[in-house]
Formats: structure tokens, C-alpha cells, sequence
């Protein structure tokens, strides 16, 4: 058997996992709803809901990663009791990698565009109207989106080419290192530019009025699935990197400083924005807006303004690559273990598995702009993102539960021996019971209540 390619440090593999859980769901999604659901209060409901229900999960995936040393397309088979069924869902979790990457693909593609607009000059001195017919333009263009989305593949697919270590490791590493460095120059600029203090004191302060407005229950429901999907769970995204981690460290303890590092970027994001909103009075929308068309205007309007946009998309971008880099080497290794495929034969494989893939979700604000699966003004990346979020994580962080706490699974005690094996902060025995049944309940109610949201069933 072919030894399997470890981590070349420690550091190499918290950073990779960040990255895969550094997402733009963090930039662009996480300030958005702090500020609509009341400040700080929903910060804290938030931190709460990570440690309970996101952390737990994470440590049983990374457990079953590094017991079966593969990724999810083969770890059930290795560990599951003989004669048992736990091994079919290796299908959903390949299927929900893949899918994620039909959509986001196209968004990480359409972030490399404004990087390279914003460094050409093409937003200086254009009037909120115009900055919005740029992105209309860019999402209208089949060409132009489907061009970006081959260059994302093409980096993306590049980096794992040259392997764990030398390829996804030492860039991965570089690249989250700039993220840090220019997000915190980029907080430095928000705070110091005029009437930041009333975006931090909105972004900051719990707002107790936003529970008369919204409810207290729509504010823990939205924490906790912006704790759940924040963390890329459930469908062996981050099994894959524990089957590389050696056995020095608990797997509870790494996620611990996978979760700081994940919060400490949706948290800064917002110290970015929020000063930014409301230094130049514009409203801190929601999702693609914010980045596209809100942000842009910001840095017309500021001293250097195109110097700190193009710092703000390269952290964007980078953002946006590592977690497509974090997916991309999972996707290689369900090749590598179900077939024995060369890393090379997976990459080539792959790279145009995936292009072919993502072009329904490029052609549709274009070509297929018609085609609204989930409604009016749906588009089919809201239909790829619905399955993935609202689906494959749930059900599946919901699988990982039950087979690391069930006898007919991996079980519990196996489990515990691998979260616990090495030196860090060690998963108590006294939390089976919370593990085997307060745990699904929540994750069920992620699940349930998604389908509420998504479709007003109240």
C-alpha cells in the first residue's frame, strides 16, 4: 500500500482547514446578518452555537479522516462494521464537493474579474449606476463568466498538481498569510476614516431592539445555521485533511484553533465593512451587492481608493481560492482512493469533470437567465447552493454523528480514542450523552427549520 503524504507541519494543516472553512460566506454573508439580527447579541449566539455544534462535528470528521487515512469516497468502508450500509453515503458527500464547486467556481471567477478591473482603473471616478451595470455586464457576458471560472480551475487544479506538501501546503500557507496581513491593514483604514465609530458601535453593540423585530427564535436560527454552513461540515470536506494530520495533537484541540481563525475572519470582515457603510452612508446589503456594487462606490469615494480596492479583492480572492484549493485536492482523492489513480491522472480528469460542471451555473444570469428553479428570481446556482447548504451538510454532519456515537457505526469509543489520541484539549467522556442525543436534535432542527426559511412554510 502506498504510504499516504502527510502535512509537512502542523501550522500547514490549521491553515488549509481554515482556509476551507474561510469562505466567502464569511465576507460577504456573516456582516450582513450580524447587522441585521442586533450587533453583538447575535455575535455571541453565534460564538455559542459554533462551540456546540460546529466544533463537535468537526472533531468526528477530522476523526474519521485520520482513522481510515482517506477521504470520504472510501473512510466509511474502511471503518464501518462488516455487512453494515454506512459506506453509501461516500456517494452524497463526493456529489456534495462537486457541487459546491459548480457554483463557486463561477463566484471565486467573477472575484478574479474585479480584482482585475479594479487594478486597470475601471471603476475610478464611475457614478453607483455605472459601478452597477459593471457587474450586470459581467454576469450578463456567458463568455466572460464562463472565461473567469476556467481561470479559477486552472489555479485551483494547478496548485494540487504539485502535490500536498509542495503544491496545496506551502501555498495555501502563503496565501492565508497575505489574507491575514491585508485584512488587518484594511481594518486599520476602515477605523481610521470618519463616522467609523457609529458602523462599529451598529456592528459591535448588542442591539436589543432587533429581538422585538425579529424574534428571539429567528435570531438563534440564524446564528446557528450561519454557525453551521461556516464551517464547510458534513460532507467530508474536512475528513480529507485529518487523514493527512499525524497523531500528535487531539482533534478537538485543532478544531478549536480552526473555528478562532474562521470566526476571527468573519468578525474582521465586518470591521472592514461596517465603518466603510457608514463613513460614506450606504446601507451594508446583502450578498453579491455588497462586494459588487456597494463596495466599489466606498473606494471611489476614499483618499487611495483604488489602492485599498485592489488590497480588499486581492483578500477576496484569496478568501475564495482556498477554499476551492481545500475542495479541489478532496475531489482528487476520491479518485486516488476508489480508482488508484496518479495524483496527475485526477487533476486532468477533474479539471474538466468540473469545467463542463459549473457552466449552467455561468450561463445562468445569461443565456439560461429564464430557468428559476426555486422561484421567481432564482438563478441555478441557487438551486446548486439550496441541495448543498439545506441538504448534503445537515443530513450528512448528521450521518458523521451518528456513526461516531452509534454501536451499529464506528462507535463511540472508537471514536473518543482517535478525537484523543496525541496532546491538546480532549473531547470529554462525559459528553456521549450530549453527542448521542442533544447533538442530532440540533442538527435537525438546522435542517428543518432551513426548509421553513427557504420557502416561508410559517
Amino acid at each position: 500500500m502506498m504510504q499516504r503524504e502527510l502535512f509537512a507541519s502542523r501550522m500547514g494543516f490549521i491553515l488549509i482547514s481554515a482556509g476551507c472553512a474561510i469562505g466567502l460566506g464569511n465576507v460577504w454573508r456573516f456582516p450582513y446578518i450580524t447587522g441585521l439580527y442586533g450587533g453583538g447579541l447575535f455575535v455571541l449566539i453565534y460564538i455559542l452555537f459554533l462551540l456546540i455544534l460546529g466544533l463537535p462535528v468537526m472533531a468526528m470528521e477530522f476523526s474519521v479522516g485520520r482513522a481510515s487515512q482517506k477521504s470520504v469516497a472510501a473512510s466509511f468502508d474502511v471503518l464501518e462494521p462488516k455487512g453494515s450500509k454506512w459506506h453509501i453515503f461516500k456517494w452524497f458527500g463526493m456529489a456534495g464537493n462537486y457541487l459546491l464547486m459548480m457554483f463557486y467556481t463561477t463566484i471565486a471567477g467573477w472575484m478574479i474579474a474585479y480584482l482585475f478591473l479594479m487594478i486597470r482603473g475601471d471603476f475610478v471616478g464611475r457614478t453607483p449606476v455605472e459601478i452597477e451595470a459593471v457587474f450586470g455586464g459581467l454576469t450578463a457576458s456567458a463568455g466572460t463568466s464562463i472565461l473567469f471560472m476556467v481561470i479559477v480551475c486552472i489555479l485551483g487544479f494547478g496548485v494540487c498538481s504539485l502535490g500536498l506538501r509542495n503544491g496545496v501546503e506551502k501555498i495555501t500557507k502563503a496565501m492565508m498569510s497575505s489574507l491575514f496581513v491585508i485584512m488587518i491593514a484594511l481594518v486599520i483604514r476602515a477605523v481610521t476614516l470618519p463616522n467609523a465609530m457609529e458602523g462599529l458601535s451598529f456592528y459591535l453593540l448588542p442591539n436589543f431592539d432587533s429581538i422585538a423585530e425579529h424574534g428571539l427564535w429567528t435570531i438563534i436560527y440564524a446564528a446557528m445555521g450561519q454557525a453551521f454552513f461556516t464551517l464547510s461540515i458534513g460532507m467530508g470536506s474536512m475528513a480529507i485533511f485529518g487523514s493527512y494530520v499525524s497523531k500528535n495533537r487531539t482533534l478537538l484541540g485543532e478544531g478549536i484553533n480552526i473555528t478562532i481563525l474562521d470566526t476571527f475572519v468573519a468578525i474582521t470582515a465586518g470591521l472592514i465593512i461596517f465603518p466603510a457603510c457608514f463613513a460614506f452612508g450606504v446601507n451594508p446589503g446583502s450578498g453579491p451587492g455588497l462586494v459588487f456594487i456597494t463596495l466599489p462606490n466606498i473606494f471611489n469615494a476614499m483618499p487611495a481608493g483604488q489602492l485599498w480596492g485592489i488590497a480588499f479583492y486581492i483578500f477576496m480572492v484569496f478568501a475564495a481560492l482556498s477554499t476551492v484549493i481545500a475542495v479541489f485536492e478532496n475531489i482528487i482523492s476520491f479518485g486516488i482512493d476508489l480508482f488508484g489513480w496518479s495524483r496527475r491522472k485526477a487533476v486532468l480528469i477533474n479539471f474538466f469533470a468540473i469545467v463542463i460542471l459549473a457552466i449552467p451555473c455561468a450561463l445562468g444570469f445569461n443565456v439560461w437567465s429564464g430557468f428559476a428553479p426555486l422561484g421567481e428570481g432564482s438563478a441555478i446556482l441557487d438551486l446548486e447552493d439550496f441541495i448543498v447548504s439545506n441538504n448534503i451538510l445537515p443530513l450528512g454532519s448528521l450521518v458523521y454523528v451518528l456513526f461516531c456515537v452509534s454501536r451499529y457505526g464506528w462507535g463511540w469509543e472508537k471514536f473518543i480514542k482517535e478525537a484523543n489520541t496525541g496532546v491538546g484539549i480532549k473531547v470529554p467522556v462525559k459528553a456521549r450523552f450530549y453527542f448521542t442525543y442533544i447533538l442530532p436534535i440540533i442538527i435537525l432542527m438546522v435542517f428543518v427549520f432551513g426548509y421553513i426559511d427557504k420557502f416561508g412554510l410559517l
